[in-house]
């Protein structure tokens, strides 16, 4: 076991281990369609036509702006829920937030991913999540006047109000660890998964689900485009790419579980990677206003991450960064990482970057934990999926002379005799700061002396059609 965990006596924080994985994302329902989506470059944005556009309820004063851009990024189904399976009746599942509903899915989804059952895991499960905005209620509970006097304030509120999300899990599936949820904008999955490796750490908790769901709604709408604002002109994010002008809101979600590496290998439990390092912090008031990124504060992140990781930054390979295709936010963004991973080297591109909002858009809140699940992955099959429409360097980043490459194929993942590592980045409005480092799994430990034995696969559902 000491040999499975070889840089543990080197770093002073118990490594926590990835043992569970659950996303629906747009294009994938699920993990396995979403590697396959990455590994094979697929862009999962949606374009429609007018007719579509008019059907989905779009104003005709939007559809005639020239700015208007009738494309979405969403993940399929994003409204389904299975009430009977949790206990909801329908009336209940309806005034239920879109987004709390996936949530609540993939949760339950995580943990059978991980391969444990909450009724029968002797430790405590805390929930750590993020969810967007609540406008489900405004645009289509509250406005139906008999629908809410039917119903009443409370139940619209539990309903939808963001601090149910997390409680709602943990009463669904009976955990008794903490819950909460946590909003610092875009950044918010990566530090509610921040929160739930430091409490791993500190006991408070003997495994955690963590993660984000957003959902823009109405769903399925275009966009209005602005000069020099978030969103892209064409529907299509263009990260770190001289033709760089925003990006594209997408919805969906994601969810990680998580335990100590000690426990998840003691316990036998299916390691996809471990959490070597992780650190939060805010840009404060140095920069040129609120909604602005801030290099310095972004920079100290990634530093005190690497520093709770104790390795050297030049085993770190790969970054997935936030990367949101603006033309001004990507060089900021690969100016701090440079400041940090190539401050002893003056040697260049030899570590790769990425970012998933190239395929899937940017998922607000849950970005983040769609970029460290994308990471995860990646660490597990020892490849680097492409990132997405990259033909010539955003002329404002000094590729060349700073460590980084963009990863625009399939690459395979290989090192100079150091496990696979990673950074994950995100980045919020309002200048909260996130950074963790990945590691790969090591080696599960066999029986020794004996081949691995054959096993029994049973199977189990709650009711014959669902066996079936």
């Amino acid at each position: 076991m000491t040999a499975a965990i070889p840089h543990e006596e080197d770093t002073g924080v118990e490594p926590i281990a990835v043992v569970g994985l659950a996303c629906r994302l747009p294009g994938a329902p699920d993990v396995p369609t979403f590697w396959r989506n990455l590994v094979d470059g697929v862009e999962s944005v949606t374009f429609y036509t007018r007719e579509q556009q008019e059907a989905l309820g779009v104003p005709d004063y939007l559809l005639d702006d020239p700015t208007f851009v009738p494309a979405a990024s969403i993940a399929a189904d994003y409204g389904a829920l299975d009430a009977a399976f949790f206990g909801m009746s329908p009336r209940e599942a309806e005034l239920r937030d879109p987004q709390q509903r996936m949530f609540l899915e993939l949760a339950h989804s995580a943990l059978e991913d991980a391969g444990h059952d909450p009724s029968r895991y002797p430790g405590e499960v805390g929930v750590y999540g993020t969810i967007g905005s609540d406008e489900y209620q405004w645009m289509y509970i509250r406005p139906n006047k008999k629908v809410f006097a039917s119903v009443g304030n409370l139940a619209v509120y539990t309903g939808n109000h963001p601090d149910y999300l997390a409680t709602l899990v943990s009463y669904k599936l009976d955990l008794r660890g903490p819950s909460l949820t946590t909003h610092t904008a875009c950044s918010s999955s990566l530090v509610a998964l921040h929160l739930a490796v430091e409490a791993l750490r500190a006991g408070e908790c003997d495994m955690a689900l963590t993660g984000g769901v957003s959902l823009e709604m109405p769903a399925e709408w275009g966009y209005q485009y602005h000069q020099d604002g978030i969103y892209a002109p064409d529907g299509h994010c263009r990260a770190f790419d001289a033709a760089a002008q925003g990006t594209i809101w997408g919805g969906g979600g994601g969810i990680a579980v998580l335990k100590r590496l000690s426990d998840a290998i003691a316990d036998g439990d299916h390691v996809r990677g471990i959490v070597i390092g992780n650190a939060i912090n805010n840009d404060g008031a140095t920069k040129v206003g609120f909604s602005a990124p801030s290099s310095e504060g972004q920079a100290a992140a990634v530093a005190q991450a690497l520093g709770v990781a104790q390795i050297d930054p030049r085993t770190v390979t790969y970054v997935e960064a936030h990367g949101t295709g603006t033309s001004l936010g990507d060089p900021i963004e690969v100016a701090a990482l440079s400041s940090v991973l190539g401050a002893d080297t003056d040697e260049a591109g030899w570590c790769g970057i990425g970012s998933v909002k190239t395929n899937i858009g940017h998922l607000g809140p849950a970005a983040g934990i769609a970029g460290f699940i994308k990471t995860i992955l990646a660490l597990e099959h020892g490849l680097i999926p492409p990132s997405l429409n990259y033909s010539s360097p955003n002329p404002r980043i000094d590729f060349g002379s700073n460590p980084f490459q963009v990863t625009s194929t399939l690459t395979k993942w290989e090192t100079n005799g150091f496990p696979r590592r990673a950074g994950v980045s995100s980045f919020g409005i309002g200048g909260t700061n996130a950074h963790v480092i990945v590691e790969q799994a090591p080696p599960p430990p066999l029986p020794p002396g004996r081949p691995r034995p054959a096993h029994l696969l049973q199977i189990s559902a709650r009711t014959p059609a669902a066996l079936d």
